[in-house]
């Protein structure tokens, strides 16, 4: 299996010599993001929730679908096989930004940028990805923050890895590609992703992935705060209570939906009889 050590296994403490990168959870950031936005919204009235209105405010709904999408990769990529190890939620430099997940193995390292367009349309031609027909930065911020990697991790080392941007599209209505495909960045299918990191070519020595896992479990070579607080499974709870919420809400829209097309149906079908 993929070797990510449970949080129990580690020190926790923020006062640890070398705090470990693998006691944070996926989706880390954004959930605390869509949490930290949603804590501004009202309880929710009887006749609310009786309607199956969406408790989510519209600022926190693009950070939700993040989260879910980093979650669905996440449960992804515990089928890579022995000799990978998975980071997630990774900060990046001295602000707020993070890696959605880095994987280290024999066939490389990667930076993985999850994206969730579910249902929607996903081009990719060139240094082009339309989401239906808009065009976006994907490929762009892919690149920079594999080279950024690339830098951190290579300046630990001592020795040149180049870091491979993946572009992860989660649950696409299609994802179609061009004439060309971009340049030195992975744009696939969220299916296909584990299958892709194991098939590619080994090129890094068991010695030198020791090395790397080594180095990028420990924040500090990745952000300018080296301290890690181990509060994923607070933040988690806390989603997985909202995400109970909202799918509630959403089986309660579709029972009102499903019941006004059986009444119409019905009426339809009474028709004749009444004016026949």
């Amino acid at each position: 299996m993929t070797d990510v050590l449970t949080r129990g296994s580690l020190e926790t403490s923020a006062t640890t010599a070398e705090p470990k990168l693998r006691v944070r959870g996926p989706a880390y950031a954004v959930m605390m993001e869509c949490l930290r936005i949603q804590s501004g919204a009202r309880r929710q009235s009887r006749i609310a929730r009786f309607l199956g209105i969406n408790p989510l405010l519209p600022d926190a709904r693009s950070w939700y679908r993040g989260a879910l999408g980093e979650l669905h990769v996440a449960k992804l990529l515990k089928a890579l096989p022995a000799g990978f190890t998975v980071l997630h939620a990774v900060p990046v430099g001295s602000g707020t930004s993070d890696i959605d997940h880095v994987v280290i193995g024999p066939t490389g390292v990667f930076t993985i940028n999850t994206k969730n367009h579910s249902g929607q349309r996903v081009w990719v031609g060139g240094d082009t990805l339309l989401v239906n027909g808009h065009r976006t930065n994907h490929i762009r911020d892919a690149r920079y923050e594999a080279s950024r990697a690339t830098r951190l991790l290579n300046s630990g080392v001592g020795e040149r890895v180049d870091v491979t941007p993946v572009i992860a599209i989660v649950d696409p209505g299609s994802l179609t590609f061009g004439r060309e495909r971009p340049q030195g960045v992975v744009v696939l299918h969220s299916s296909r992703l584990e299958r892709v990191l194991v098939r590619r070519k080994p090129v890094l020595s068991d010695a030198l992935v020791a090395s790397l896992v080594q180095l990028a479990e420990v924040r500090g070579t990745w952000h300018s705060d080296s301290s890690v607080l181990d509060d994923t499974l607070r933040h988690e709870a806390r989603f997985t209570r909202l995400r109970e919420a909202v799918e509630a809400a959403a089986r309660r829209r579709f029972g009102w939906v499903l019941g006004a097309i059986v009444a119409a149906c019905a009426g339809a079908a009474s028709m004749p009889v009444l004016f026949g």
